[in-house]
């Protein structure tokens, strides 16, 4: 599983024109399922996600986390994150997770996000989305799980 994770000022995603999720300050995730993945590896992300630490304290450090802070999260699937570029021109998409494998482990880190206490918002799976966002900072790290 791989997230690039965003701290933002705000965060949506649109499909067809219709807002379908929001978010005022918090964490926009973009994550992709790889075939090797499972719910043990989706709570361990939940759980690196609820407690990254790379919202300011008072001294300016990055030392809070969004779960610290109760702040939300946004989360879109995006399975182009899982895409091997190490050969010609076109991306492979053949270690990304099929659909069927891949919609049940996000709803599980989101689940999972929720158990912990988190308020989350999702994009919808296999619709053509539009992300907007407003990246604070701007703050963007990438895990791999």
């Amino acid at each position: 599983m791989r997230a690039v994770v965003q701290r933002v000022s705000s965060a949506s995603v649109s499909v067809d024109g219709e807002e379908v999720a929001s978010i005022g300050r918090g964490l926009c995730v973009l994550v992709g399922v790889g075939r090797s993945d499972d719910r043990a590896v989706a709570e361990r992300m939940a759980e690196r996600l609820w407690n990254l630490r790379v919202f300011e304290d008072d001294t300016g450090k990055m030392n809070r986390s969004a779960g610290e802070l109760d702040l939300a999260v946004l989360v879109v699937s995006q399975f182009t994150l899982c895409a091997d570029t190490s050969r010609g021109r076109r991306p492979s998409f053949v270690g990304a997770a099929p659909p069927e494998q891949a919609e049940p482990l996000v709803d599980h880190l989101v689940e999972e996000l929720r158990r912990k206490g988190a308020s989350v918002a999702t994009g919808r799976f296999r619709a053509h989305m539009a992300v907007s966002l407003v990246n604070d900072g701007p703050v963007t790290i990438v895990l791999d799980q």
